[in-house]
């Protein structure tokens, strides 16, 4: 029986108990509809020597997932962010683990001399076999010290330490580790999976395949597990499942367009009902049943309180003063909201128009920044929506410092690929003016 099927007294469990949008939903874990790859996950650990390509959008569930398969005490979770070589990376293992690695030494390390040294303050290295004994001075023997270091053999002490283990190396967003040193680390983990160690890397859907390209040689020794966004029946077991706890009765409406804001993650759906909650100021399990209808003030107050939590300001500013301009300035258009803005405001504006959805295809997008325009009012053409979409695409990744949007220029489709980006454009209040 894992933590989420364990009998729960709901009298005085706080709103923050139930829904968890920043660490594992203990009480509104949704996994019905993950079934399957749960199987496909087991299976591929049983083999022993196969790495596990975990591969989802931004704030689906993927951690979620491997944690609830898997639990805590046996997961080595580290991630790809701020990782320069692949000693850094093996480094957060060996710290996770308590593994002191200063006194462990490449095995392909040579001295010559043969002797154990020993400096000052009892300060002391093995360098190699033998008797003899050199005294050297304390600032000596640190540059000793941090030479040894340097060659510890990190893959060698990885296997040893963790072949054949129940421990399982969770590597979420592979894809941040530097481009430079990814072939190294494919190749590193070729070796440790092949001697039996458990290693599962996670990334985005864009970067599933960076672990393979680092080293193609990992080609039949991948199971790949892909997830998607979640459909909003799913996404609203949450909400009534949760509200259930707290004694609590949602009408459909208001859990319905919560789950259309959170445009597929589950992680923003825990957020919205978590303020919605503090909205309507339930901050524990009712003793007595409470009902609520859909109310717009309540509905947008809690995601008000939700778009704090989605800072994409920078970005968004960088977007609408969009790229350089040669000496002219771009057209303006009356827009029936009463301001006037250029394609790149209207633009967002139109992501952020009803319904919320993280895909556009050309003509709907057209559609969308028409009716923004007043009426009667020339548009945009097409071909300076299009042009936008390139360079909103390109300025915005550039600013957010990963792939947050996407323009497919070969067929005309631009897709957000972070919901509360989306969630952002939609309640942050700054396309209104």
């Amino acid at each position: 029986m894992n933590k989420a099927q364990k009998k729960i007294k709901p009298e005085g469990m706080k709103v923050t108990d139930v829904f968890t949008p920043s660490k594992f939903p203990e009480h509104t874990l949704i996994d019905d509809h993950l079934t399957s790859k749960k199987v496909q996950l087991q299976d591929a650990l049983e083999e022993g020597t196969t790495l596990i390509s975990i591969s989802g959008p931004s704030k689906s569930g993927k951690t979620v997932f491997v944690e609830d398969c898997l639990g805590k005490d046996n997961l080595i979770q580290i991630t790809g962010a701020g990782t320069s070589s692949p000693e850094s990376l093996w480094n957060k293992v060996f710290a996770m683990l308590g593994t002191p690695v200063d006194s462990e030494f490449s095995h392909g390390a040579k001295n010559q001399s043969g002797v154990k040294v020993e400096g000052e303050g009892g300060l002391s290295v093995a360098l190699a076999k033998g008797s003899a004994k050199v005294s050297f001075s304390e600032d000596k023997t640190k540059e000793i010290l941090s030479k040894s270091k340097q060659t510890t053999d990190f893959l060698n002490l990885l296997i040893r330490e963790l072949s054949e283990t129940d421990f399982i190396i969770f590597i979420d967003d592979f894809h941040y580790i530097e481009k430079s040193v990814q072939s190294e680390i494919a190749r590193q983990i070729k070796e440790a999976i092949r001697n039996k160690v458990k290693i599962i890397c996670a990334s985005v859907p864009y970067h599933s395949d960076d672990v393979l390209r680092g080293n193609p040689d990992l080609r039949g020794r991948i199971c790949s597990i892909d997830f998607d966004y979640w459909d909003s029946p799913t996404l609203q077991k949450i909400a009534y499942k949760g509200f259930d706890l707290l004694n609590i009765e949602c009408d459909k409406n208001i859990i319905e367009n919560f789950a259309a804001e959170a445009a597929g993650s589950p992680q923003l759906m825990q957020n919205l009902c978590l303020m919605f909650c503090r909205e309507v100021e339930v901050r524990s399990a009712q003793p007595n049943r409470m009902s609520f209808v859909f109310d717009e003030k309540n509905f947008d107050g809690a995601c008000k309180r939700t778009v704090v939590s989605a800072d994409y300001s920078s970005v968004v500013s960088k977007v609408l003063d969009g790229p350089k301009t040669r000496g002219s300035d771009r057209k303006l258009y009356k827009t029936r909201f009463g301001w006037e803005g250029d394609v790149y405001k209207l633009l967002l504006k139109a992501f952020a128009s009803n319904p919320p959805t993280l895909n556009f295809r050309y003509q709907e997008l057209t559609d969308r920044v028409a009716s923004i325009v007043e009426k009667d009012a020339t548009a945009p053409s097409g071909s300076s929506v299009t042009g936008a979409c390139q360079h909103a695409a390109s300025i915005a990744n550039s600013s957010a410092g990963n792939s947050i949007v996407e323009w497919d220029s070969d067929n005309d489709v631009f897709d957000i690929r972070d919901p509360y980006f989306l969630f952002y454009l939609r309640w942050a209040e700054v396309l209104d003016r």
